[in-house]
């Protein structure tokens, strides 16, 4: 059994893009416009084809009082662990 895709709540899919591709290294692995939105995921470099990471719009009603909340009870909602990138 394995995960294959999970996501994360954004408020800016491009920000988010940005931030998870060139600061965290990750990889593009699907880009397909839906709508206003995008079907946004990246991947580790090391594992192309392993689990996907959906930078998921926060647009539905529940979501942004859902991060303010684990936000203000001071609860990480993903933790990422890898390597450090050279400079």
């Amino acid at each position: 059994m394995r995960i294959h895709l999970t996501s994360v709540l954004v408020d800016d899919q491009a920000k988010a893009h940005d931030f998870y591709t060139r600061i965290l290294g990750f990889q593009t692995k699907n880009d397909i416009p839906l709508g206003p939105h995008r079907w946004l995921t990246v991947v580790s470099p090391e594992h192309p084809a392993g689990p996907e990471l959906l930078l998921e719009p926060d647009a539905h009603p529940a979501a942004k009082p859902y991060k303010a909340a684990l936000v203000a009870a001071r609860h990480p909602r993903r933790l990422l662990r890898g390597r450090q990138r050279p400079a």
